[in-house]
């Protein structure tokens, strides 16, 4: 299971990979459609990808869907209100996060997924860098597996995502949460971002997951900084002819506050929609933000005023 192409059109090549090992580009499906155990998501238009963080400490949620029954209720109306997937993770990975030991994020994690997977339908992707608790949320119905690592902190993850035929999403960080936003440094952020994850999708492929079973997520506010995050932004159809689906997250970050002169993290709202308005327009298929409501809406203006037919 994994992206299928419904058409397919001819675009420029990706930037040179110089000094990297990259994954042979092809060109980007115009129609691809997400296949999961729970079923396909068209990503013909931007699909929006709910996040529930089962966490005590993350950035923006933590600590407000401990309780399975109160995620439950979250992921119902996130859906309710246009989410056409949703993304569980157990372990903050917010800037300076400490990591968690696997028996931990399992017991945080297992009762919030089971809770969520009873109360709706749509696919669920789990949020993890560890094979073992991925393993662990298929069993109690993840379709699809989100690591942050992109396969670097547990290969086994990526094996695992093979033999289960499920999708893997690879994200770009430098560093770990620890020490990512100590003074992150690219000669030219894009060109790396992508060299990276034509790479990160060559180890996937190596082992044995689909081509089709690939997205990539350029990791905006995993090591980077504010002028990092802009040009990632900017320049997302670079990352999109690499061919695989790009998932992008921009809610509520960090780097929007700053722009908006240290800004809080509930007054994100509007700096989020101006970032998901943009990576639309540069090629993501898929946003991952906590206002579903909102940025369902933003999605479908921004598609309109692009000339996409509606969906």
């Amino acid at each position: 299971m994994g992206t299928r192409t419904v058409a397919s059109g001819t675009r420029r090549p990706p930037r040179p990979e110089a000094g990297a090992a990259s994954a042979p580009a092809r060109p980007a499906p115009e129609t691809p459609v997400l296949e999961t155990r729970s079923g396909a998501v068209s990503l013909s238009h931007v699909a929006v990808m709910g996040i529930l963080n089962a966490t005590p400490d993350s950035f923006s949620d933590g600590g407000a869907h401990l309780d399975p029954a109160r995620a439950a209720d979250a992921a119902a109306r996130m859906v309710a209100e246009g989410a056409a997937l949703l993304d569980v993770g157990a372990e903050s990975t917010r800037p300076g996060a400490e990591p968690v030991l696997a028996v931990e994020e399992r017991r945080r994690l297992l009762p919030v997924l089971r809770a969520i997977r009873a109360a709706v339908r749509v696919p669920i992707a789990v949020d993890t860098t560890k094979a073992e608790v991925a393993a662990a949320a298929l069993d109690a119905g993840a379709d699809l597996v989100n690591d942050v690592s992109a396969g670097r902190f547990d290969p086994e993850l990526l094996r695992l995502c093979a033999a289960a035929r499920v999708p893997v999403v690879l994200m770009h960080m430098q560093g770990t949460p620890v020490t990512m936003q100590r003074a992150p440094c690219y000669t030219d952020v894009v060109a790396e971002v992508q060299a990276f994850l034509a790479e990160r999708a060559a180890a996937a492929r190596a082992a044995g997951v689909e081509p089709a079973a690939i997205l990539v997520d350029p990791g905006i506010g995993f090591g980077k900084t504010t002028a990092h995050n802009c040009a990632l932004l900017r320049h997302l159809d670079d990352l999109a002819m690499l061919g695989y689906p790009v998932v992008v997250g921009v809610s509520r970050k960090g780097f929007l506050g700053e722009l908006l002169g240290g800004r809080a993290v509930g007054g994100r709202l509007f700096a989020t929609a101006a970032a998901v308005t943009l990576a639309v327009s540069r090629g993501a298929r898929i946003v991952r933000v906590h206002d579903v409501g909102a940025i369902r809406d933003v999605v479908t203006v921004a598609e309109a005023l692009l000339g996409r037919d509606p969906a």
